[in-house]
């Protein structure tokens, strides 16, 4: 991509997202190790999210789920992002795991006013409802009441690890059942790859202790599927469980449905590596279709070494 076409975003300017048929992106928009990747070297942190969304069409916004800043940094990260771009924000776990979904009015009509100022610039993808390994089957109700409060005009979907939901029967059927009739989508969350085998180094070794092991799925409820893969920081490891993914994909998406796919690695720096190795599977599958993972401009310390 010549470098004119991803300069610094002025004013009066517009940027895209990569126009690809379903949405990818990493599980964060800043990262230290990015550079030459997503972003130029010495590029300023407050640019890292304006290149992030020239790269990838979505992002987990993870940082919701541990506070929610206020309106004017939700309207800097909408003018930020490029056209095309969702952000899919996770739930703040005030709301989630601490009040486990009651007595929050407060924190939910805070939250959805932030939710607005994305949705009105044409930025928000599916919010995400992450429940907790507490949150179980005979919440149920709870869960039912508080999804039918939510504006069904903003899209969202659900995360459920308590393992009584993945029973292959009534608690399965409920949930999913429940999910279709307010067409929330259900998020996958796919972390086979990442126990495979033993950690080769500390990092890996302290991602195993935090990430569960949630049965994996392919139900879909609505007309976003969202599915959340941790892979290995050596990428290729997780190859075999790619390419488990890619027809399922490819089915969805010759269904009319328009996945999203959050490639996590336990080192955040190889996010953007995992997803390139599920681009080039994804090109493989679908060759008439065109899944470049857009990249910076070289810096000049690069561009020397080519003269």
């Amino acid at each position: 991509m010549p470098p004119e076409s991803r300069r610094v975003k002025q004013p009066n300017e517009t940027f895209s997202s990569p126009s690809w048929p379903m949405s990818i992106g990493a599980p964060v928009w800043s990262c230290d190790g990015w550079g030459d990747v997503v972003y130029p070297k010495k590029t300023p942190r407050t640019e890292w999210l304006s290149w992030y969304t020239r790269s990838f069409n979505t992002v987990e916004g993870n940082s919701t789920f541990y506070a929610v800043p206020g309106e004017q940094t939700f309207r800097g990260w909408a003018e930020q992002a490029a056209d095309g771009f969702e952000f899919c924000f996770k739930f703040p776990k005030r709301i989630s795991h601490d009040s486990m979904l009651q007595h929050c009015d407060d924190e939910v009509r805070e939250f959805l006013v932030r939710l607005r100022v994305i949705a009105k610039e044409n930025r928000l993808g599916p919010t995400f409802l992450q429940l907790g390994p507490n949150f179980g089957p005979d919440r149920l109700p709870i869960l039912a009441k508080f999804l039918r409060r939510l504006p069904r005009e903003l899209p969202w979907a659900v995360e459920l690890r308590h393992h009584d939901w993945f029973d292959s029967a009534d608690n399965e059927a409920r949930v999913n059942d429940l999910l279709r009739d307010l067409q929330i989508d259900k998020v996958t969350f796919d972390s086979r790859p990442l126990f495979q085998s033993p950690p080769d180094d500390a990092i890996e070794e302290k991602s195993q202790a935090r990430k569960p092991r949630t049965p994996v799925r392919q139900t879909v409820t609505a007309k976003r599927p969202m599915l959340r893969i941790v892979g290995r920081n050596r990428v290729e490891l997780a190859e075999a469980f790619l390419d488990q993914w890619v027809p399922i994909v490819v089915g969805w998406l010759a269904q009319g449905l328009r996945p999203i796919v959050f490639t996590h690695t336990p080192d955040d720096r190889l996010a953007p590596l995992f997803a390139e190795l599920l681009l080039s599977k994804m090109s493989d599958a679908m060759p008439g279709v065109d899944f470049t993972l857009p990249r910076p401009p070289q810096s000049p310390e690069q561009l020397s070494l080519l003269d």
